[in-house]
């Protein structure tokens, strides 16, 4: 497996080829892949039916995503070496933003994360942690790949994606957006290398759904506004646009081939328990880690975890914070910070039974590159 293309043939790729989104360069040397996840505006309703029926139900019954490969035995190294030059992409505010009168005192949660939902090839309601991240059309989530493409089935996304940014409880203060498309490396998407556990998905328009009622085929027939057919039952309701991701809550920056030895916090919703069945997160609240990022990190056993170039900090967060942002840079006051790493691995570095290190595949140039492809996307209203 070709683990690195190169960066140079990339870099002049982009710069004098113009992209289709979806379609690779000649000669197929982009580092790119691609697979939709809710095409239609039609499909993306039926998907916002699923998790808002019953007020959340399906919101609430979902459990964390923990496949059991994520737990691997990890050795230090000297810290990763970029092989390009530093590349970056400003952090945006949500429309309306007015800054706190007085600086704020401790740590600040951001705005732009929340959870993404999705039924994994088992069936399984489950869940991962998220950010919006900034972009021309303010509609990219950034996220674990193993939280978008199915870790059982090579190359097969998860269905009935959805992101919602602040959830708690059930309750989806900004709107479901719902996946429309999603962008990760060929190689995670090939072959599952964890050296590139992440991913970029364009999402629909925000929609929050209510008066959602099972009806009749004249009653369907009849209806204007949203309805959709889910496993052949026949729903209406009223639906209601939220607009864009990042006009409602903002998107975060994005940093890549950094030189490691920098600061970040890392933002999700941990609840698994740890390895020696202690317990204390529920996944109900966001959480956080504070850490410096300046090791390289390499998988002791690499034929059940594919990665010899993560970086990572000391952390307690467990399972479900999988897709956490790490977060260089951030402000208190501004709740925005550039997406250096996005949480892929939970280590239990001193074999005590308790994870205290969490790991994010490098973000090098190629991960410029596919998440330029995700911004070039534009998408619109649901329903």
């Amino acid at each position: 497996m070709n683990k690195r293309l190169s960066l140079a043939a990339c870099a002049v790729a982009l710069a004098l080829t113009p992209l289709v989104p979806g379609t690779a360069a000649a000669g197929d040397t982009s580092p790119w892949a691609s697979d939709t996840l809710a095409g239609t505006s039609a499909e993306a309703l039926a998907v916002a039916g699923y998790w808002s029926a019953g007020g959340g139900a399906a919101l609430r019954r979902a459990t964390p995503f923990q496949p059991e490969n994520l737990r691997p035995p990890f050795a230090m190294q000297p810290p990763v070496r970029p092989t390009g030059e530093q590349g970056s992409v400003a952090p945006g505010h949500e429309l309306g933003y007015e800054p706190p009168a007085e600086d704020p005192q401790g740590v600040v949660l951001p705005k732009t994360v929340g959870k993404v939902f999705f039924v994994d090839g088992q069936g399984r309601e489950r869940w991962c942690s998220a950010t919006s991240i900034e972009s021309a059309h303010r509609n990219v989530v950034a996220t674990a790949a193993h939280c978008v493409y199915d870790p059982a089935v090579t190359g097969e996304v998860m269905d009935k994606w959805v992101f919602v940014p602040g959830y708690y409880q059930g309750k989806s203060p900004y709107g479901i957006y719902v996946g429309e498309r999603v962008w990760t490396h060929r190689d995670f998407d090939a072959s599952e290398d964890y050296d590139f556990d992440y991913a970029f998905a364009n999402v629909h328009n925000g929609v929050r759904l209510s008066s959602i009622t099972q009806v009749t085929q004249a009653e369907y027939d009849a209806h204007t506004g949203a309805k959709w057919i889910q496993d052949g039952v026949l729903y209406t309701a009223t639906a209601q646009d939220t607009g864009r991701l990042g006009d409602q809550v903002g998107g975060q920056g994005l940093i890549y081939n950094r030189r490691p030895d920098y600061m970040v916090y890392a933002f999700g919703y941990p609840a698994s328990p740890h390895p020696d069945g202690n317990s204390p997160f529920t996944g109900v609240t966001m959480h956080w880690s504070y850490g410096r990022v300046e090791r390289r990190y390499v998988s002791t056993n690499p034929a059940a975890n594919s990665a010899d170039n993560h970086v990572g900090i000391k952390s307690s967060l467990t399972p479900g914070a999988d897709g956490a942002p790490m977060l260089a840079s951030y402000g208190n006051r501004e709740r925005l910070g550039y997406v250096s790493g996005l949480v892929s691995y939970f280590v239990d570095y001193d074999s005590n039974g308790r994870y205290d290190q969490i790991t994010s595949a490098y973000f090098d140039g190629e991960t410029g590159a596919v998440y330029r492809e995700a911004a070039q996307v534009a998408t619109g209203p649901v329903g």
